[in-house]
Protein backbone atom coordinates (compact mmCIF):
# COMPACT_ATOMS: atom_id res chain seq x y z
CA UNK A 1 0.00 0.00 0.00
CA UNK A 2 1.86 3.29 -0.96
CA UNK A 3 1.63 6.10 1.49
CA UNK A 4 3.53 7.66 3.91
CA UNK A 5 5.09 11.08 5.60
CA UNK A 6 4.84 12.79 2.39
CA UNK A 7 1.55 11.41 0.95
CA UNK A 8 -0.83 14.07 2.37
CA UNK A 9 1.60 17.07 1.13
CA UNK A 10 0.48 15.80 -2.50
CA UNK A 11 -3.09 14.65 -1.83
CA UNK A 12 -5.73 17.18 -4.32
CA UNK A 13 -7.77 19.22 -2.12
CA UNK A 14 -10.59 17.94 -4.23
CA UNK A 15 -11.57 15.78 -7.49
CA UNK A 16 -14.04 17.03 -10.08
CA UNK A 17 -16.49 15.57 -12.04
CA UNK A 18 -19.51 16.66 -14.33
CA UNK A 19 -21.83 17.03 -11.65
CA UNK A 20 -20.01 15.75 -8.32
CA UNK A 21 -16.97 17.92 -6.35
CA UNK A 22 -14.97 14.88 -4.14
CA UNK A 23 -13.35 17.12 -1.14
CA UNK A 24 -11.44 17.15 2.23
CA UNK A 25 -13.89 16.80 5.36
CA UNK A 26 -15.69 20.51 6.50
CA UNK A 27 -17.25 20.53 10.21
CA UNK A 28 -20.24 21.35 8.70
CA UNK A 29 -20.55 18.37 7.16
CA UNK A 30 -20.97 16.57 10.87
CA UNK A 31 -24.35 17.06 11.17
CA UNK A 32 -25.69 15.89 7.71
CA UNK A 33 -22.98 13.05 8.08
CA UNK A 34 -24.77 12.00 11.15
CA UNK A 35 -28.36 11.87 9.97
CA UNK A 36 -27.20 9.90 7.26
CA UNK A 37 -25.71 7.59 9.41
CA UNK A 38 -28.67 7.62 11.74
CA UNK A 39 -31.14 6.43 8.38
CA UNK A 40 -32.38 3.08 8.74
CA UNK A 41 -32.69 2.69 4.59
CA UNK A 42 -29.21 3.45 4.32
CA UNK A 43 -27.64 1.68 6.75
CA UNK A 44 -29.80 -1.81 6.06
CA UNK A 45 -26.68 -3.16 4.29
CA UNK A 46 -24.26 -1.99 6.73
CA UNK A 47 -24.08 -3.51 10.19
CA UNK A 48 -26.43 -0.97 11.73
CA UNK A 49 -27.25 3.12 12.25
CA UNK A 50 -24.13 4.79 13.79
CA UNK A 51 -24.51 7.35 17.03
CA UNK A 52 -24.18 10.59 16.24
CA UNK A 53 -20.28 10.22 18.45
CA UNK A 54 -19.84 7.39 16.14
CA UNK A 55 -20.47 9.42 13.23
CA UNK A 56 -18.13 12.52 14.01
CA UNK A 57 -15.47 9.55 14.95
CA UNK A 58 -15.84 8.27 11.55
CA UNK A 59 -15.07 11.19 9.97
CA UNK A 60 -11.86 11.87 12.28
CA UNK A 61 -10.85 8.61 10.70
CA UNK A 62 -11.58 9.69 7.49
CA UNK A 63 -9.15 12.89 7.79
CA UNK A 64 -6.80 10.41 9.53
CA UNK A 65 -6.44 8.59 6.71
CA UNK A 66 -5.84 10.89 4.40
CA UNK A 67 -2.70 12.20 6.48
CA UNK A 68 -1.24 8.86 6.70
CA UNK A 69 -2.06 7.34 3.47
CA UNK A 70 -3.03 10.45 0.89
CA UNK A 71 -6.00 8.71 0.00
CA UNK A 72 -8.90 8.39 1.64
CA UNK A 73 -13.33 8.64 1.88
CA UNK A 74 -14.13 12.02 0.41
CA UNK A 75 -17.05 14.15 0.94
CA UNK A 76 -19.24 14.84 -1.76
CA UNK A 77 -21.30 17.62 -3.20
CA UNK A 78 -23.95 17.27 -5.45
CA UNK A 79 -24.06 19.89 -7.75
CA UNK A 80 -27.61 19.54 -9.50
CA UNK A 81 -30.39 21.62 -8.18
CA UNK A 82 -32.68 18.86 -6.88
CA UNK A 83 -29.39 17.55 -5.22
CA UNK A 84 -27.28 20.02 -4.02
CA UNK A 85 -24.99 20.08 -1.52
CA UNK A 86 -23.21 17.33 0.88
CA UNK A 87 -24.66 14.04 -0.15
CA UNK A 88 -22.28 11.84 1.44
CA UNK A 89 -18.63 10.06 0.78
CA UNK A 90 -17.07 8.36 -1.90
CA UNK A 91 -13.44 7.22 -1.95
CA UNK A 92 -10.48 4.78 -1.32
CA UNK A 93 -10.27 3.38 2.37
CA UNK A 94 -7.80 0.68 3.33
CA UNK A 95 -9.64 -2.41 4.60
CA UNK A 96 -8.88 -2.60 8.58
CA UNK A 97 -9.47 -6.43 8.76
CA UNK A 98 -7.40 -9.58 7.82
CA UNK A 99 -8.53 -11.79 5.10
CA UNK A 100 -7.33 -13.77 2.24
CA UNK A 101 -7.26 -10.68 -0.02
CA UNK A 102 -5.62 -8.12 2.67
CA UNK A 103 -3.63 -6.13 2.53
CA UNK A 104 -6.14 -4.36 0.11
CA UNK A 105 -7.92 -1.26 -0.82
CA UNK A 106 -11.12 -0.71 -1.06
CA UNK A 107 -13.28 1.86 -3.06
CA UNK A 108 -16.87 2.53 -1.58
CA UNK A 109 -19.63 4.77 -1.02
CA UNK A 110 -22.04 5.83 0.96
CA UNK A 111 -25.06 8.48 0.01
CA UNK A 112 -27.93 10.02 1.47
CA UNK A 113 -31.38 8.94 -0.13
CA UNK A 114 -32.14 11.48 -2.27
CA UNK A 115 -29.10 11.26 -3.95
CA UNK A 116 -29.69 7.38 -4.68
CA UNK A 117 -30.80 6.82 -7.80
CA UNK A 118 -28.67 9.53 -10.02
CA UNK A 119 -25.60 7.16 -10.87
CA UNK A 120 -23.84 9.24 -8.53
CA UNK A 121 -21.60 6.69 -6.75
CA UNK A 122 -19.97 5.36 -9.81
CA UNK A 123 -19.46 8.68 -11.39
CA UNK A 124 -17.14 9.94 -7.92
CA UNK A 125 -16.13 6.33 -7.70
CA UNK A 126 -14.25 6.37 -11.57
CA UNK A 127 -12.66 9.85 -10.27
CA UNK A 128 -11.38 8.45 -6.89
CA UNK A 129 -10.15 5.32 -8.75
CA UNK A 130 -8.20 6.72 -11.51
CA UNK A 131 -6.55 9.36 -8.55
CA UNK A 132 -5.94 6.14 -6.77
CA UNK A 133 -4.33 4.70 -9.58
CA UNK A 134 -2.51 7.00 -11.35
CA UNK A 135 -1.59 9.37 -8.17
CA UNK A 136 -1.28 7.01 -5.31
CA UNK A 137 0.27 4.13 -7.36
CA UNK A 138 -2.44 1.10 -6.46
CA UNK A 139 -1.79 -1.72 -8.27
CA UNK A 140 -5.03 -3.31 -7.47
CA UNK A 141 -8.77 -1.92 -5.55
CA UNK A 142 -11.41 -4.25 -4.19
CA UNK A 143 -14.94 -3.90 -3.45
CA UNK A 144 -16.85 -5.70 -0.80
CA UNK A 145 -20.28 -6.02 0.44
CA UNK A 146 -23.53 -8.08 1.90
CA UNK A 147 -23.85 -10.29 -1.12
CA UNK A 148 -27.38 -9.45 -1.14
CA UNK A 149 -26.73 -5.92 -1.64
CA UNK A 150 -27.57 -6.04 -5.51
CA UNK A 151 -27.44 -1.86 -5.73
CA UNK A 152 -23.80 -1.69 -4.94
CA UNK A 153 -23.09 -5.05 -6.89
CA UNK A 154 -24.20 -3.05 -10.09
CA UNK A 155 -21.88 -0.11 -9.04
CA UNK A 156 -19.15 -2.20 -8.85
CA UNK A 157 -19.98 -4.25 -12.32
CA UNK A 158 -19.86 -0.30 -13.95
CA UNK A 159 -17.22 -0.05 -12.96
CA UNK A 160 -15.86 -3.14 -14.79
CA UNK A 161 -15.02 -5.17 -11.51
CA UNK A 162 -14.60 -8.42 -11.27
CA UNK A 163 -16.18 -11.39 -9.47
CA UNK A 164 -14.88 -14.31 -8.60
CA UNK A 165 -17.02 -16.05 -5.96
CA UNK A 166 -13.70 -17.80 -4.52
CA UNK A 167 -12.68 -14.87 -3.16
CA UNK A 168 -16.39 -14.64 -1.42
CA UNK A 169 -15.83 -14.53 2.37
CA UNK A 170 -17.35 -14.12 5.66
CA UNK A 171 -16.64 -11.02 7.35
CA UNK A 172 -15.01 -11.58 10.36
CA UNK A 173 -15.86 -8.42 12.36
CA UNK A 174 -20.00 -9.55 12.41
CA UNK A 175 -20.77 -12.50 14.32
CA UNK A 176 -21.30 -16.25 12.97
CA UNK A 177 -25.37 -15.89 12.55
CA UNK A 178 -25.33 -11.92 11.36
CA UNK A 179 -27.33 -11.66 8.55
CA UNK A 180 -25.01 -9.70 6.92
CA UNK A 181 -21.59 -11.82 6.94
CA UNK A 182 -21.21 -13.17 4.01
CA UNK A 183 -20.07 -10.71 1.75
CA UNK A 184 -18.56 -10.74 -1.56
CA UNK A 185 -15.34 -9.06 -3.42
CA UNK A 186 -14.82 -7.39 -6.86
CA UNK A 187 -11.99 -6.75 -7.54
CA UNK A 188 -10.27 -3.88 -10.58
CA UNK A 189 -6.60 -3.87 -11.23
CA UNK A 190 -4.41 -1.05 -12.50
CA UNK A 191 -4.94 -0.10 -15.89
CA UNK A 192 -1.91 -0.73 -18.11
CA UNK A 193 -1.40 2.47 -19.02
CA UNK A 194 -0.28 3.17 -15.00
CA UNK A 195 2.87 1.47 -13.58
CA UNK A 196 1.69 1.28 -10.31
CA UNK A 197 3.98 1.32 -7.19
CA UNK A 198 5.08 -1.92 -5.27
CA UNK A 199 2.65 -2.54 -2.24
Amino acid sequence: MSGGPGAAASTPSELRTQRLVLRRWRDEDREPFAALNADPEVTATLAGPLTRVESDALVDRIEACFAEHGFGLWAVDALDAATAGFVGFVGLWPVSFTAPFTPAVEVGWRLATRAWGHGYAPEAARAALADGFARVGLAEVVSLTWEGNAASRRVMEKLGMTHDPADDFLHPNLPADHRLRRHVLYRLPAPASVNPRPP
